[in-house]
């Protein structure tokens, strides 16, 4: 029998498409996209002007022909020249601030300077610098990390000798060596590394979250001619055009004479690093911007809150109300200048000539006449009248939303531990926007797991282990002779009865099999032992010093590091792996196994497969997959085998139940003749240019048949702390939680039904389509079978029904009413009584996603209760974010950890980060940062919650306390011919907002709590509140201008009724308005308060203490018109009287109004708010009689 053992090394250096890699989306992809070509001097899969050509080692000669991107990179928004006019573009985005630019260019007009011309620019100039401060921060922040990036060295062969050179510098042809640990600069071409068999080994967790390491190879052709410490080297690489797809890449090289194919196993990628290899040598073939990690990631979006954007539909309304103002205004005055033409001298309030003594007397004021002055009236009108529009209140929303993130920072139940994070608030501008989130975009891997395997159970011959697992002795798999013992990184629970198996004399075929299962454990993988050799006391035994060897595996999947930990557990220890043979510890005697060939796990044999020649020349093949696929290639020759295996499923039905994630094992021997044949096919299936992966799979079909089966294995994917919990609680919230992740479709599915996602009753629809067609069917006969109506007869219904409501909450204590929900129920659609869940991958989304696919897409995936999508490339998380975004106004969040996820995080209304395990980009990139995935139930049901009751109200109450102050002015304006003169000094309208007023808002803002934090935790449902914009809509908004109408005629008449027969002054009535009007709008905001601590009394009353105190330090200048007057006001009863009544007749409507409504229509939140009361009362009660016994 010919030794054959280079098979594996030619089969990995030659034909790295056999596997389905996690780069990959599907095996087939390459040969879908590539035209077919059957000669070997043809493999130009690229159209000749497609063709990139990179000329090694001559990078002057590759740039100068083409203009290839330089390596620099950036990621900031702005230059110093571009910093003015841009930042200055995104504000104005703001309505309101182009209506405040406007009224103090009007005010610096002479005819119209009301006030004072340079005071009138300073309240929009300090708002645009502080706004402009801290954009400019967060750039330079910016512009340090690229500047950081850009000046890291690597080494460069320049003139045969590797010298240092700065990454922005690195150009395409440039030959760049690495050594172990360094960061990729950019995407490389392998030619050699420091193994022999041109292996590689890096870790990609920057571009797809996964901490596992990844192989890649130099082709042997390359590796052999590369020097480690000097070199020469040259050729061409004719590779595709720079593009985004981070899962293969198309190319072939000439050198030395030899023209061969480069694939995607053949380039290392920016971004990556360098694992448990020393050094790697690679030519540059794209460079910075054109890297494909750069081109993954788009460009950081400028957020604005929902409610801030339904700010600038109040804000026209209120411009609506200024016009008609300043229009009443203007046609007044035109009017009676008209009606007193002729009387202008003798009459109050105008004047065409100076009367008073002085040098001025008798001379003429400016006067334009009657159009002009009519018009000049109306905009004298928009400049007193110019705060109906609060500028106040972009200023008052930024301290509250930067309180309100101190406390989220501050609070120690979402502080991680085990990391040492505490919550980050990185964007201020969306708080609010936390507590109206509809979609959660999870991203797997490191997010809703720790990406740690435990085996857990075993089936082997038949019989069940795992259900008494002890820990093993000292995290050692003992060898019997005692020659040497492994120490594993992590502690493993063995089963005592299965160990005892393992360690009988006897060849029985239950120990024949369960010798065979954990071989099959140990050899069928890709993972690579990593040992280092340490010295351990023994404790209880008579060697006080035993050669303990340290062991740990890498590997591309968790779950095989898992599988061959387990198997080193139990004795089997794989500890050394090279190209052609594996070396396995069985129980302390070394069994050395020559691979002879490797069938990588893909997406259609769902299994995987290697040849393996014992010592003895004795051939098997070993086989692990999934169930679905490997029962089905079983013998079924004898009754024996038959009982194993319906025993052995039944044994997969109880893992499965558990939520486990499970394998079936099983071999064969192979036959001289089988062998040959195998070997055959596979060589010329290994080296086909076309193809490939369709031939590879018929060569294991060969050899994939007619298997014993050994058993099947269990793993647990250990969730996050609280991960079922907490998207249990966001489910009751009315938020779907979609998971978008890199990984395979079994693994997608294992962990949606671990974190109870995915559950037993629910209706799985699979979309694995292959072509634009296939999609295209695939999604009509899902909406078919499951009665999903399109978008274009049911998209606006779909809306309407999410802000519906029905009675079906859970009880509340003592309460009177079942808390609503929205009446859709997206996990129970028409067609069908199971709820729905929505599986696709990746393959498929790039037909959908950009194949006009989109509508259908969204119809069935809306119509489920989960949607999985796997194996997706970063932008296509982004895309299926927008596609929710693009047909919805509902709020979406995207929660993820590494840097594959930054194109769906900053996609998302909000992003959220995980500080974990996978480097810093999702949270330099989020808007806010956690260290566990639980955080975000309390982040959105008590903190979104709060955020979103506080600004919702904050922003109705600042219209309404500048609207009544308007309205106030514009009442006194009516009664003096429309003259706009003021009865408020200076002083007064400038305090009004500043100082006045403003204080409790914030406090408020802040502190302000409807509900305690167990409450929302405890009824998630009151979440919907978001949903249904119970705090900010149309409806309030204009109750609430109605409710200031009243309040603002009641404010400006009963003082006119009550001194109308009196000899006060203009400035007394004045004095008397300002302070009606400070005490009117506390008293309501103290009206709306639900938690009152000291500092909010501090704050209510406090106010109104200090606009005495200023209106008597005021009063007391003699050079003020209002000289003395607070002094002779306080001393009448009748000033006293007045105020009270004012603040009784102007609020009783409003108290009515709130009565009526919580005993008549009384929402989900008061229903909780009254339960809570209720509670405290009981709570109380119990503790005094308690005290009493």
């Amino acid at each position: 029998m010919p030794h054959v053992g280079g098979s594996w090394s030619a089969m990995e250096q030659n034909t790295p498409s056999v596997s389905v890699p996690p780069f990959d989306i599907s095996a087939s992809r390459g040969q879908r996209i590539r035209p077919k070509s059957m000669q070997f001097d043809d493999n130009i899969f690229l159209r000749d002007d497609d063709v990139r050509l990179i000329y090694v080692n001559d990078p002057i000669k590759t740039n100068e022909m083409y203009e290839f991107c330089g390596n620099e990179i950036r990621t900031s928004k702005y230059t110093l020249v571009t910093f003015l006019p841009k930042n200055l573009f995104i504000q104005f985005h703001r309505v309101a601030y182009l209506y405040f630019l406007a009224i103090a260019a009007l005010n610096q007009l002479p005819p119209l300077a009301v006030f004072g011309r340079t005071v009138s620019l300073f309240p929009l100039l300090f708002v645009l610098c502080v706004t402009a401060v801290k954009d400019a921060y967060e750039d330079w922040r910016r512009h340090r990390s690229d500047r950081n990036e850009n000046n890291r060295e690597s080494l460069v062969l320049q003139s045969a000798q590797f010298r240092p050179k700065t990454w922005k510098r690195l150009q395409a042809g440039d030959v760049v060596k690495l050594f172990a640990d360094e960061m990729i600069p950019a995407d490389m071409v392998l030619l050699g590394t420091s193994d022999q068999s041109g292996i590689a080994y890096i870790q990609t967790m920057n571009l797809d979250g996964e901490s596992n390491l990844k192989t890649r190879f130099a082709r042997q052709e390359t590796a052999s001619a590369v020097l480690p410490e000097a070199c020469s080297v040259s050729g061409i690489i004719r590779c595709e055009q720079p593009n985004r797809n981070i899962y293969e890449f198309n190319a072939n090289m000439e050198f030395n004479g030899h023209k061969f194919p480069l694939n995607q196993s053949n380039i290392v990628l920016r971004g990556c690093q360098l694992k448990n290899t020393d050094w790697i040598i690679g030519v540059v073939v794209y460079a910075g911007q054109e890297t494909k990690a750069m081109m993954n990631s788009a460009v950081s979006p400028s957020k604005r809150s929902k409610l801030e954007s339904y700010m600038n539909r109040e804000t026209f309304w209120l411009s609506v109300f200024l016009f008609i103002m300043c229009s009443v205004v203007a046609l007044g005055m035109g009017l009676w200048l008209v009606r007193h033409k002729n009387q202008l001298d003798t009459l109050p309030y105008y004047r065409k000539t100076y009367f008073n003594d002085g040098p001025d007397k008798g001379k003429k004021y400016k006067y334009y006449g009657i159009p002009m002055e009519t018009f000049f009236s109306f905009l004298s009108s928009i400049i007193v009248f110019q705060i109906m529009i609060p500028i106040s209140l972009y200023i008052t929303m930024e301290l509250v939303r930067l309180g309100q993130s101190y406390f989220m920072i501050e609070d120690g139940d979402m502080y991680d531990a085990n990391t040492g994070s505490r919550f980050q608030c990185r964007s201020l501008n969306i708080n609010e926007d936390l507590g109206q989130i509809r979609y959660v975009f999870s991203d797997k891997t490191g997010t809703l797991t720790e990406n740690k395997m435990e085996f857990r159970r075993a089936s082997v011959h038949g019989k069940n282990y795992g259900n008494s697992l002890l820990l093993s002795n000292n995290n050692t798999a003992a060898a019997v002779g005692g020659k040497r013992r492994w120490k594993l990184k992590s502690e493993i629970a063995v089963d005592s009865e299965l160990m005892a198996l393992l360690q009988k004399d006897r060849n029985t075929d239950e120990r024949i099999a369960a010798h065979e299962f954990f071989l099959t454990l140990a050899g069928c993988n890709t993972v690579i032992p990593i040992l280092s050799s340490s010295r351990f006391s023994s404790c209880g035994t008579s060697e006080s010093n035993e050669d303990i060897q340290s062991i740990d595996y890498q590997g591309e999947s968790p779950d095989e590091q898992a599988l061959v930990s387990a198997a080193s557990a139990y004795g089997y220890t794989l500890f050394e792996r090279t190209s052609g043979h594996i070396v396995i510890d069985v129980n302390g005697e070394k069994l050395r196994l020559d691979v002879l060939g490797l069938h990588e796990f893909d997406s259609v044999r769902k299994r995987m497969s290697v040849v393996i020649r014992f010592p003895d020349n004795v051939v098997k093949v070993l086989v692990k997959g999934a169930d679905t696929s490997m029962l089905s290639i079983l013998a079924n020759d004898n009754a024996s085998n038959i009982s194993i295996r319906h025993t052995t499923q039944s044994h997969l039905s109880e893992y499965s139940l558990q939520g486990l994630r499970t394998l079936v094992l099983a071999s064969r021997d192979l036959s001289d003749a089988e062998l040959d044949k195998w070997q055959r096919m596979y060589e010329d299936a290994s080296t086909s240019l076309t193809d490939r992966a369709a031939k590879l799979r018929q060569t294991a079909a060969l050899i994939e048949c007619n298997l014993k089966l050994l058993g099947a294995t269990a793993i647990e994917d250990k969730l996050q702390e609280g991960v079922p919990e907490a998207i249990e609680s966001l489910r009751q919230a009315g938020i779907k939680v979609w998971v978008l992740t890199g990984d395979k479709q079994e693994t997608a599915i294992s962990i949606g039904l671990s974190c109870k996602l995915l559950t037993a009753d629910m209706q799985q629809i699979i979309i694995n389509g292959t072509s634009e067609v296939e999609c295209r069917n695939l999604l009509a006969d899902a909406k078919a079978k499951y009665g999903v109506r399109s978008s274009y007869n049911g998209h606006e219904n779909l809306k309407h029904k999410t802000s519906a409501r029905h009675d079906d909450g859970p009880d509340i204590p003592n309460g009177t009413k079942s808390l609503g929900m929205p009446k859709w129920n997206p996990g129970k659609e028409e067609g069908t009584t199971a709820p729905l869940a929505l599986i696709i991958d990746g393959t498929s989304l790039v037909y959908i996603l950009e194949k006009e696919l989109e509508s259908e897409l969204f119809d069935l995936a809306t119509s489920c209760r989960v949607v999985l999508c796997c194996r997706v490339a970063p932008l296509q998380k982004a895309g299926i974010v927008d596609l929710i975004k693009s047909h919805t106004d509902d709020m979406t969040l995207a929660i993820g950890d590494g840097a594959n996820d930054v194109s769906m995080i900053q996609m998302a209304d909000v992003g959220v980060g995980i500080c974990g395990q996978e480097g810093r980009q999702a949270v330099m990139a989020s808007d806010f940062a956690m260290g566990q995935f639980r955080f975000l139930k309390k982040l959105l049901l008590v903190h979104g919650h709060w955020n979103y009751q506080r600004v919702g109200y904050l922003v109705l109450y600042n219209f309404y306390r500048n609207a009544v102050f308007v309205l106030m002015l514009f009442w006194y304006i009516l009664c003096t011919a429309f003259s706009t003169t003021s009865a408020l000094t200076d002083w007064s309208s400038v305090f009004y907002s500043v100082i006045y007023t403003s204080i409790p808002t914030m406090i408020v803002g802040i502190l302000d709590k409807d509900l305690s934090h167990r409450t929302l935790l405890q009824y998630p449902k009151l979440y919907a509140a978001g949903h249904q914009q119970e705090a900010y809509n149309m409806q309030l908004f204009w109750i609430t201008m109605i409710d200031t109408l009243w309040q603002s005629l009641v404010l400006f008449y009963i003082p006119l009724f009550t001194y109308k027969d009196s000899s006060i002054d203009i400035w007394s009535m004045g004095s008397l308005w300002t302070i009606s009007v400070v005490i009117l709008v506390n008293v309501h905001l103290a009206m709306d308060i639900n938690r009152w601590v000291l500092i909010t009394h501090a704050a209510i009353w406090g106010s109104i203490i200090t606009t005495y105190g200023c209106m008597v330090v005021l009063d007391s200048i003699p050079v003020f018109p209002n000289y003395w007057t607070i002094y002779h006001l306080a001393r009448s009863p009748t000033y006293w009287i007045t105020i009270l009544l004012i603040i009784v007749v102007a609020l009783l409507p409003r108290f009515t109004y709130k009565v009526v409504h919580q005993i008549v229509w009384p929402s989900d939140i008061q229903i909780a708010r009254e339960a809570e009361a209720m509670r405290k009362q009981h709570d109380d009660l119990q503790s005094r009689q308690q005290v009493s016994n």
